[in-house]
């Protein structure tokens, strides 16, 4: 079906988004652009001078100022090429979604619901990338960096967008049958995991933007403490999610407690009705989170490399994209499975 696989085409570009995002971060390269012009700066600097002007432009913001000082042009042109191909790639997944929907409206393909989910899924990739400019104007201030709350909106809305398509591509090629039917016993547990893994996602967003995983690298204590003592009693309600120590401890634990989620609804799968594609899911969403704690583990200890770190960030998109087939498919599991049933005992009778 080419609108399902036009879909899941923005699905892939969106996780190749993520990455090149999570490459800019590590790298200290999401300030080197302090302009947002979403036609001219489509080009990049063509000519020496072009180069000059815009490193100038640079020059006049604290990240130069307080961090960078006295970087070459070479080095700017190092942290600019990886702004610059995660903005240019958002705007081809802009053109990319926006081509083929004009086509597919225009054939009269789209109508109802799958016109709204649409038109929803573009709005939520237009706030992604107003979000984007949002979160890099936190940074072009005194204090350069960018807000861990911004950052930790920019990867939702990127993650929501994953979702919706993943969403709209599974509504799609669930028959009809099967759509209307009532809850299966899983589908309240299945938004339970999906809710866990996404506050997850937003306390490891949190861990990134206050650049706490560079910091107390062991594991399980950190630095032979559960909490280091010298914070207790100068932590409150209001600066705990400002201090980075703290937000590193509610991720590294909550880890656990997801997984453990994960595995109790993994267990109430294999006694729940539930179709083989859902178990299916069901397994792999389990083992994906056992794969993204040993890597957060790992990314931890060995003081974030690059390739670790990146790595943790698309593992999390694929543990959320999977926990959100999960919901999809705990909803319709039990009229999928008499469905299925009844289809075989229907080619039984032929037969």
């Amino acid at each position: 079906m080419p609108i399902v696989l036009w879909l899941l085409s923005g699905v892939f570009l969106i996780l190749a988004m993520v990455v090149i995002g999570g490459i800019t971060r590590l790298t200290g390269s999401g300030l080197s652009i302090v302009e947002w012009n979403l036609i001219s700066g489509t080009l990049p600097p063509l000519s020496e001078a072009e180069w000059l002007l815009t490193f100038e432009k640079y020059k006049q913001f604290p990240e130069y100022q307080k961090l960078n000082q006295g970087m070459t042009l070479s080095g700017f042109k190092g942290i600019f090429w990886w702004e610059y191909l995660h903005r240019l790639l958002g705007r081809f997944i802009g053109m990319v979604f926006i081509l083929p929907l004009l086509y597919f409206l225009i054939r009269g393909r789209l109508s109802g619901w799958l016109l709204k989910r649409l038109l929803l899924i573009l709005l939520l990739g237009m706030a992604q990338g107003a979000m984007g400019w949002i979160m890099v104007k936190s940074g072009l201030s005194d204090m350069p960096h960018v807000s861990h709350y911004r950052l930790a909106a920019h990867l939702v809305l990127a993650f929501s967008l994953i979702g919706v398509i993943l969403w709209t591509v599974a509504d799609l090629l669930t028959p009809a049958q099967q759509r209307s039917t009532s809850p299966a016993p899983l589908y309240k547990l299945s938004w339970w995991v999906l809710a866990a893994i996404l506050l997850q996602i937003v306390l490891g967003a949190f861990v990134a933007g206050l650049k706490s995983g560079f910091s107390y690298n062991t594991y399980p204590l950190m630095e032979g403490e559960i909490f280091p003592t010298h914070l207790l009693g100068h932590l409150t309600w209001q600066n705990v999610w400002e201090n980075g120590v703290a937000v590193q401890f509610l991720h590294r634990w909550f880890a656990l407690l997801v997984l453990g989620l994960l595995c109790w609804f993994w267990y109430k799968s294999t006694r729940t009705p539930i179709a083989a594609s859902g178990q299916r899911t069901i397994q792999l969403l389990l083992l994906t989170g056992i794969a993204q704690v040993a890597l957060g583990i790992a990314t931890l200890v060995l003081a974030v490399p690059l390739v670790l770190g990146v790595l943790h960030q698309l593992v999390a998109a694929l543990l959320f994209g999977l926990a959100v087939l999960a919901v999809h498919q705990s909803k319709v599991g039990s009229r999928a499975v008499a469905y299925s049933s009844s289809q075989e005992y229907l080619q039984v009778k032929k037969m």
